[in-house]
């Protein structure tokens, strides 16, 4: 620990005796300092020990003193040192009771006391504690790397909550805990999940101080990962604030966890370049060369029912990453295989079906979509994708769950939507995708000879067709719907084959016919 008044009187070379602030002399000493100036003030930083014969001082004067002595205590310097026998035999009384009155305390220097072997001590002092704290912080690395070695990141969370006598917990690139030492420290971890989504959000490194009266403990936050988006973050409380050799201790830690961090980068990396090849394989109709690829890396996934992903990026600085983060946290968390391959512009991902991976998916862009209902709250810099999401599949149908997501975000695209299931294409019905600009130009082209002959009051043919083909060709049902003869119906029909040139005996006419009108149905 640095010196402490304490400690420099019972320097028995110094021979220092206190005449006022017992009970304060266990405060730090940053540096002690020799100053006769009336008002030293202006030269000070706090925590040092001032030095003075009162050369220049009225140091009988009680209001003097009194001025005196409340400018430094205001100045946080932690005690008064005064040589007797140089211009004063004793120290003076208005001295005396200025440091009673303020709490400062004074130390009497007996006159073959040098200044400068205070200084010495002083200097000699915090030279130790320096030593001491470079010390205890190489054998704290030492033991970090070691725990980081044998056990891995839980040993090393262990390991550096023994050194700073606090807690510590990693969390992943989701935010999420994934460690705690000690374990009850997983509530008070849990509660600064919040603190961590602003901290990812910065550019790595990053570091941010937490406290406040809804904390229990001064914790800090450290970014971990040398990329743009931080791929973890450590937290580490302790009941007040670090001294030199905790520091030493987190700081190896930060450093160990992001070389964890960045080796799992490199071997995610790996893993990922066989992913590709097993999806490849799967695409290609040949799971069974998949699945032996994969081994025990994939092999589970294909097993059971999976999801196909497919998502595009609309803007936002990388959508996609942060999507294949929050997907392949989810898995972890749940201890499910999750296959995320980037392919060109396109992320896919094969989640199992009902797994983690799939529902954090889904969150993920339904939590997007909801920010951008929000313009409020909206800074030009959102993440925005499209996601198409395919029905449950088997390796042998892998192709067909590829097709079933690019049809769904194909969808997502035109509907402006982040995200479309293709089992509610499959469940809902087709009319909604009328809708499309390019649907809607077929159909005002189709229809627009029929519009344009009804536009010179000449009939009614457009509603005339509405109610023929809703009554599938029934004469005598579309007329009564009509309230025309059903005579005058079959000359209107007439008249509409006429003008488009086409047969309404041809079902594919009558069809195209119909999708237009309902196409244009809301106009």
């Amino acid at each position: 620990m640095p010196p402490t008044l304490a400690s420099l009187v019972h320097h028995s070379a110094l021979k220092l005796t206190v005449r006022a602030g017992e009970d304060r002399l266990d405060v730090p000493v940053r540096w002690a300092h020799v100053s006769e100036l009336a008002d030293p003030v202006p030269y000070m930083e706090g925590g040092e020990l001032l030095l003075i014969t009162a050369l220049k001082l009225d140091a009988e004067d009680p209001e003097v003193m009194r001025r005196y002595v409340k400018r430094l205590a205001g100045a946080g310097v932690v005690g008064l040192g005064f040589a007797v026998g140089v211009n004063y035999e004793e120290i003076p009384k208005a001295l005396v009771d200025a440091a009673e009155e303020e709490g400062l305390p004074l130390l009497e220097v007996p006159r073959r006391t040098p200044f400068l072997a205070i200084s010495k001590a002083v200097s000699a002092a915090i030279a130790a504690d320096q030593y001491r704290a470079v010390t205890a912080g190489f054998a704290a690395q030492r033991e970090l790397t070691k725990q980081a070695l044998n056990a891995g990141p839980e040993g090393l969370l262990a390991a550096l909550a023994a050194q700073v006598d606090g807690w510590a917990a990693l969390y992943d690139a989701s935010g999420a805990v994934v460690a705690t030492a000690p374990e009850w420290a997983g509530r008070r971890a849990a509660r600064l999940t919040a603190e961590v989504e602003r901290l990812r959000e910065r550019p790595a490194p990053a570091s941010s101080v937490v406290g406040g009266p809804e904390y229990e403990d001064r914790v800090e936050l450290h970014s971990l990962g040398t990329g743009r988006r931080p791929r973890a973050a450590l937290a580490v409380g302790t009941a007040a604030a670090l001294g030199t050799a905790e520091r030493y201790a987190v700081h190896s830690a930060i450093a160990l966890l992001t070389l964890t961090t960045e080796r799992s980068r490199s071997l995610h990396a790996a893993e990922q370049r066989i992913g590709a090849a097993v999806l490849r394989m799967l695409l290609a109709g040949e799971p069974d060369h998949a699945r032996a690829v994969a081994g025990d890396l994939y092999g589970g996934l294909l097993d059971a029912p999976f999801r196909m992903v497919v998502a595009e990026p609309v803007s936002g600085a990388d959508p996609l990453g942060a999507l294949a983060e929050t997907v392949e946290a989810a898995a972890a968390r749940s201890g499910e295989a999750v296959l995320a391959v980037p392919e060109g512009e396109r992320l896919v991902v094969l989640a199992a079906d009902g797994g983690a991976a799939a529902a954090a998916c889904v969150a993920h862009a339904t939590a997007l979509e909801t920010a951008r209902a929000v313009p409020e709250q909206a800074t030009g810099e959102e993440d925005e994708l499209v996601v198409g999401l395919s029905a449950p599949a088997g390796p042998i149908a892998a192709a067909a769950a590829y097709k079933q997501a690019e049809q769904a975000l194909s969808v997502a695209r035109r509907r402006g939507r982040f995200l479309v299931e293709h089992e509610q294409l499959a469940a809902g019905s087709v009319l909604p995708l009328l809708a499309d600009d390019a649907v809607k130009a077929f159909a005002d082209g189709l229809l627009r000879a029929l519009h344009e002959h009804d536009a010179t009051g000449r009939g009614d043919l457009v509603a005339s067709l509405r109610a023929w083909l809703s009554r599938h060709g029934q004469w005598d049902a579309a007329a009564a719907d009509l309230g025309v003869h059903r005579h005058t119906l079959r000359y209107r029909m007439r008249r509409v084959e006429e003008i488009l040139g086409r047969s309404l005996d041809d079902p594919d006419v009558r069809m195209e016919l119909w999708l237009a009108l309902k196409a244009t149905a809301s106009e």
